[in-house]
């Protein structure tokens, strides 16, 4: 019974190591993501305007 039990503790603790591992990787990828996401928001600004108020002006009557 003990055998199981330390096997056990050491297969946890081995799952537990590369779920801890994986957390920077994670976080990286969100980052670089929001950059993005805000770097084509800032260069598309005007462009985006436009096509809200062209959305808008066909969806509100004159």
């Amino acid at each position: 019974m003990h055998r199981v039990t330390e096997r056990s503790r050491r297969i946890l603790a081995e799952i537990h190591r590369e779920e801890r591992a994986d957390v920077p990787g994670w976080v990286m990828i969100t980052l670089m993501s929001a950059v993005l996401v805000a770097g084509l928001l800032i260069l598309a600004q005007g462009a985006f305007e436009e096509l809200f108020q062209e959305a808008i002006n066909q969806v509100t009557p004159s």
